[in-house]
């Protein structure tokens, strides 16, 4: 019989990228698979039809091959390639996903002693604004599992020794038959370590671990911003069976400041100044993360107004150089009086010209306009 064509079989277009034939193979596996469809020689052949299929199509240089050559392309002396169970050797991420195992045909790589690594922990570290620009060192303490001082994470009483398991005979490894398949699975009673520990250990209790409470110093570089993680190696929970510790991330939050707002490197702050300081300008002091500093107003400034001291900001994280200050005034106009004041505002209302029409609005107020 001749072959069908390998994107008519999974149902994608030629230009189909990647993850559509992935996710195109994924639904026939699904659909025909042997233990969804006991006994149906016609569901089975599917099954390998589409397993054949996406062996070529997710591989880029068989792909080019196909495309160029069709069938006869890909096999030495113009044959049409066969079944070959071992297609499945790289599908453990898709078979895993929606069956429970994921080696086929004898392709298991698992490890059997089952060594891994411990967690990653994290750890929530609020500070200040200046804190933060500064840099600080910081005292913490971690609740974690350490590996047992007794067993050494063996998790047998020391002395003690080991048996080999009965179940898989120490291979780590059941083997199934499903249909044509050949499944591998990690034994159940041993969980692929292939021996069983005669005596737990006294101290863990056979978990190979002791829950501890970890005093670490850590150092905080000055630019931090809401949300930098630092790490910090090996400082996670204990490893299995001997495994490396995981890692520790301390995440930084900094603390809301009653006067400065963060963008990215830059603060800004809002500084009130009265109808005389913005109309004649004047030197007023401001306050910064060094202390406070003059900022010159310049004559007619107008509310909203924005003033930059450069280099008054946040240090940037692990760089040199520094955002800037933004001042912002809220021009303030007196909500009472004196009878002098009055007298002199007054005098100067006679003086100054009345334009009270309405402004019109600029070209990028229009076009807003037009597109709502």
């Amino acid at each position: 019989m001749s072959k069908r064509d390998y994107y008519e079989v999974l149902g994608v277009s030629r230009d189909a990228d990647l993850q559509e034939i992935k996710s195109a193979y994924r639904k026939l596996a699904l659909k025909y698979h042997p233990d969804r469809n006991p006994g149906d020689k016609e569901a089975e052949e599917r099954f390998k039809e589409a397993a054949e299929a996406y062996s070529v199509l997710s591989d880029a240089e068989k792909r080019a091959t196909y495309d160029r050559y069709g069938h006869q392309g890909l096999s030495p002396g113009g044959a049409a390639p066969g079944f070959d169970p071992s297609i499945f050797a790289d599908f453990s991420d898709i078979f895993g996903d929606f069956f429970g195992f994921g080696d086929l045909f004898g392709t298991s790589t698992r490890t059997r002693s089952r060594v891994q690594r411990g967690d990653d922990l994290r750890y929530d570290l609020e500070i200040s604004l200046e804190e933060a620009a500064r840099g600080m060192s910081a005292e913490i303490l971690i609740p974690r599992n350490d590996t047992c001082p007794r067993c050494r994470g063996s998790r047998a009483e020391p002395g003690s020794g080991y048996s080999t398991c009965s179940t898989c005979r120490g291979r780590g490894e059941v083997v199934y038959q499903q249909s044509f398949l050949s499944i591998r699975r990690t034994c159940p009673h041993c969980g692929g370590a292939g021996k069983l520990i005669r005596q737990a250990c006294t101290q863990c209790r056979g978990q190979g671990s002791v829950r501890v409470e970890r005093r670490l110093k850590i150092q905080v570089p000055p630019g931090v911003d809401n949300g930098t993680r630092l790490r910090l190696s090996q400082e996670g929970q204990a490893g299995y069976n001997g495994g490396p510790p995981g890692d520790l991330y301390v995440v930084v939050r900094l603390k809301e400041h009653p006067i400065f707002t963060r963008e990215g490197n830059d603060l800004h702050c809002v500084v009130p100044v009265n109808i005389a300081q913005a109309a004649l300008g004047a030197e007023i002091r401001v306050p910064t993360l060094d202390g406070e500093e003059t900022l010159y107003i310049p004559p007619g400034s107008q509310h909203g107004d924005k003033l930059r001291l450069r280099g008054r900001g946040m240090p940037h994280l692990n760089a040199n150089g520094r955002g800037d200050l933004y001042v912002h005034l809220e021009v303030k106009v007196p909500t009472k009086l004196t009878k002098e004041q009055r007298r002199l505002l007054e005098s100067l209302a006679e003086t100054l010209p009345a334009d009270n029409q309405p402004k019109e609005k600029g070209s990028f107020e229009k076009v807003k306009d037009y597109f709502v």
